[in-house]
């Protein structure tokens, strides 16, 4: 009981309330013999945390203010990226600056061309953007020679990378979106404590009105199956959709709805009304996060052979962590299942810290407020 109580308690203590999906950035190069044409896509939140561009500190960004600090844009990115092939540095130049609109907001787009002296045969990224300000940053990479395209992503433990122009690593590229799938199910807290809720009275039965200890382990086992089953089924589903451009929402809308999913579900611990059909509530839900996990992959607008690559290893890293969190939280519910304090502390207390966690979540995304300094 103490260690659930301890694990519970340090999910919800170290839970920041965040209203967006994690930052990220997307840089496109394009290789032709020893030139590389390249767009970089990055965040303006993420370059007014970075260089201040709020210059009023009005709390609103306008054009004027992106325009004044496209010298000081570019400078502060291309100061982060640089190119070089073989023992040749590749000189970068900025061509222009714009902005575009991805899922979750306005992003300053950075256009620059490469020369790098002679023939690319491996070129070599060296990406150092936001690391020092937002070590969970990634950087999305789509490199592109003679109609091949290879994929990456850059973190702060793998900002060095290179590349064989001429080959393509198709394991390299899976390999890091499983590792990438993982990470975004542990750090999308609001993806964890939707499995979570539904998670807590999986030890329990309804009888009579009143929570009692559920009896064989197996049946247990079975509950919980057919609800991450069905939150999996759902999720790959309209990841799928997403990814492929077949049904695109608003971010906004699918954030706030994450959160609202994550409400609904501990106030049906509350009020129990479906016990014996949860996989019902988890496919439902599941159907909207699973727009929440493509946005990562939607943005960076693969081709449809790395995109299908990048699909199913995603979705197999998210799988992967979500088993993770079954492994870890299951076994210590089942021992502690019949004490007095399980539905009370545990189904009950819980349920209610989550409730206000992902109440704030939702206030903050669907009217795009900061309740909480993070």
């Amino acid at each position: 009981m103490r260690t659930l109580l301890v694990l519970i308690a340090w999910l919800l203590l170290n839970l920041p309330a965040w209203a967006h999906k994690p930052s990220d950035s997307y840089l496109s190069l394009s290789v032709e013999h020893d030139q590389v044409e390249g767009r970089w896509d990055i965040a303006l939140r993420d370059l007014a945390d970075a260089i201040g561009l709020d210059r009023d500190g009005n709390g609103q960004l306008t054009w004027g203010e992106v325009r004044d600090a496209h010298g000081e844009i570019g400078t502060y990115a291309l100061s982060r990226l640089m190119l070089s092939a073989g023992t040749r540095s590749c000189t970068i130049q900025m061509l222009e600056q714009l902005i575009d609109h991805h899922t979750d907001g306005a992003y300053s787009v950075l256009r620059f061309h490469s020369n790098c002296g002679g023939p690319i045969g491996r070129l070599r990224v060296d990406y150092r953007l936001l690391f020092d300000i937002d070590a969970q940053h990634k950087g999305l990479l789509r490199l592109t020679q003679g109609g091949q395209t290879n994929t990456a992503i850059f973190s702060r433990e793998s900002a060095v990378q290179e590349f064989s122009v001429a080959e393509r690593s198709r394991w390299a590229e899976s390999r890091q979106f499983i590792h990438e799938g993982i990470r975004h199910i542990w750090l999308g807290f609001d993806h964890v404590l939707f499995l979570l809720v539904l998670l807590l009275p999986a030890v329990l039965i309804l009888a009579e009105g009143r929570w009692q200890a559920a009896g064989e382990f197996s049946s247990v086992c079975w509950n919980v199956f057919s609800i991450v089953t069905a939150f999996t089924v759902a999720h790959s589903l309209t990841l799928t959709l997403a990814a492929l451009d077949v049904v695109r929402l608003p971010s906004r809308l699918v954030e706030s709805t994450i959160a609202a999913s994550v409400v609904l579900a501990g106030l049906g611990n509350l009020y129990p009304a479906m016990t014996s059909r949860r996989w019902l509530i988890a496919f439902g839900f599941g159907l909207i996060h699973g727009f929440g996990f493509a946005a990562v992959l939607t943005d960076l607008g693969l081709p449809h052979d790395s995109l299908l690559l990048s699909l199913v290893s995603f979705n197999v890293g998210v799988e992967i962590g979500q088993l993770a969190i079954v492994a870890a939280f299951l076994p210590l519910a089942f021992m502690i299942r019949r004490s007095w304090s399980y539905p009370r502390l545990v189904l009950t207390g819980g349920s209610l810290a989550v409730i206000a966690i992902a109440l704030v979540w939702f206030t903050e995304r669907a009217f795009d407020v900061q309740l909480f300094p993070i």
